[in-house]
């Protein structure tokens, strides 16, 4: 028998080992598989480098997301005055972030150790959030002190710039707490003109006094600082005198209108009104007040019998002629 038909009759199974079948008609080659597999490699490649072009534009991004408003608190430099929350364009950008269900421009937080987040930017576009009671969406940074102070100036110099008040106080705290050495430093790191902010902190650092005469401190304009602090170094008693008055005004005018009265005293375009306080017998009383200004006198008394009417009516008949 042919050595070729006894190796036919082996059962190979018997001893673990199957026989090699014959090749399919139409399986490739190992030229055939070599090109396959270079081809496979290539395609590969190409994928890589087209989501590596698109992960380059993502390079130094932060990611953001959704944020519980509450979880989100002002950073301790915030340069946002309370009245700048009441104003008709805080008004109109809540009535925006509403009507789009959210503020679709995020604002800029850092971590902070309790787990809560701290504005680094946006101050009013988080308030209108939690005002809403909708999460805000945030762009989330560690970033230290110095940083975030500049980043928060810029961006809200290119977007809704602050009253020169509150720069001031945003400037002054800033070199009271130390983060920069002077205001030299501070100007060259937040690249702001170092006489500007000059002025900015002049008006931060006015008496309390001044700043009370005014219906609002956001009223305060840059090109006031000078006369201000003039006659506050000749005459400061009486400069803060009239402030005091000016204080108690319930119904306060236009801030140019109160610097003149300020500057001018009686002889300003603002006339202080009198109040006169009277105490009687049997428990009377009355308040006369005489506002300059409307040209209006209000008569107020307390604790009068019925029978006086006739005897007041009278009088105040005189009075008006």
């Amino acid at each position: 028998m042919a050595l070729k038909d006894k190796a036919a009759k082996i059962d190979f199974s018997a001893i673990g080992l199957a026989p090699t079948k014959p090749a399919v008609q139409g399986s490739k080659t190992a030229i055939g598989m070599h090109a396959d597999a270079l081809f496979r490699d290539e395609r590969v490649a190409e994928e890589n480098s087209q989501l590596k072009s698109k992960l380059e534009a993502f390079v130094g991004a932060s990611p953001t997301r959704n944020i519980d408003a509450k979880l989100v608190v002002a950073s301790r430099w915030a340069n946002r005055h309370e009245l700048s929350f009441q104003t008709k364009e805080f008004a109109q950008l809540k009535g925006e972030i509403e009507s789009a269900g959210g503020n679709i421009q995020p604002i800029k937080v850092r971590p902070t150790i309790d787990g809560k987040f701290e504005i680094i930017f946006g101050h009013r576009r988080h308030r209108a959030c939690l005002e809403l009671g909708i999460p805000v969406l945030a762009t989330v940074d560690d970033v230290d002190d110095v940083k975030l102070f500049c980043d928060m100036d810029r961006e809200n110099r290119e977007r809704q710039a602050l009253r020169p008040y509150e720069t001031g106080v945003m400037y002054a705290r800033a070199l009271d707490e130390g983060l920069f050495p002077s205001a030299r430093k501070l100007a060259e790191a937040a690249s702001v003109d170092l006489s500007q902010l000059g002025k900015a902190l002049a008006l931060a650092r006015l008496p309390k006094e001044i700043l009370e005469a005014f219906a609002s401190p956001l009223e305060l304009q840059y090109r006031w600082v000078s006369e201000l602090n003039a006659a506050l170094q000749k005459d400061p008693d009486l400069i803060l005198s009239r402030a005091r008055e000016l204080s108690k005004v319930a119904s306060k005018e236009a801030g140019a209108k109160v610097l003149k009265a300020l500057l001018h005293g009686e002889g300003g375009t603002v006339p202080l009104p009198r109040k006169v306080k009277l105490s009687g017998k049997s428990g009377r009383s009355g308040e006369l007040t005489f506002d300059l200004t409307k040209g209006h006198a209000e008569v107020q008394m307390k604790g009068i019998a019925p029978e006086l009417f006739d005897e007041i009516e009278a009088a105040i008949r005189k009075i008006l002629g």
